[in-house]
């Protein structure tokens, strides 16, 4: 009895630290030239950071950090212009801003119900376009309609077959 209740413990301890370990990943790429690009990137908890610098010198980033039902995401350009997008998710639903890096900025909501998801995006300029899709075992439909109120629907079925007991005839 008493080993059993130190293994759980130490099962414990071991998914308590693995489940917030960081982790770093290098790269490097070298190209036929002998020029090099390289990359890190690092994970926590969820979290991730990672920086692209390419041959000429010149370095993007890419962060993500989530917490509480939140994600905002930066992307900087190598011209040192950043974009972000802010999701912040609930039961069911999830809103973004997206920002750009003139400033400007959009926006998405979206709703799952079971079998159909419903998308509105929203562009800098106010237009909106919007994306329906209603789900069936073996078929799913989705409607597309952009800000001019055209649509456009694809429908797509599967089928399943049965397999009949196969019989081998080497020749």
């Amino acid at each position: 009895m008493n080993s059993r209740l130190w293994i759980s413990a130490a099962a414990v301890l071991l998914l308590a630290t693995g489940a917030s370990a960081q982790h770093t990943k290098n790269t490097t790429v070298t190209g036929p030239n002998g020029k090099t690009a390289t990359r890190t990137a690092t994970r926590n908890a969820g979290n991730v950071s990672s920086s692209t610098t390419g041959p000429n010198g010149k370095t993007a980033s890419r962060n993500v950090t989530r917490s509480g039902g939140t994600t905002n995401a930066t992307v900087t350009g190598p011209n040192g212009k950043s974009a972000t997008r802010t999701t912040t998710h609930a039961a069911g639903s999830a809103q973004s801003t997206i920002t750009g890096p003139n400033g400007k900025a959009g926006s998405s909501s979206t709703t799952h119900t079971p079998g159909s998801t419903q998308t509105t995006v929203t562009g800098p300029n106010g237009q909106t376009a919007s994306r329906n899709v209603s789900r069936a075992p073996g078929s799913a439909t989705a409607t597309i309609t952009g800000p001019d109120g055209k649509s456009v629907t694809r429908q797509r079925s599967t089928t399943t077959s049965s397999s009949s007991s196969a019989t081998s005839n080497p020749q």
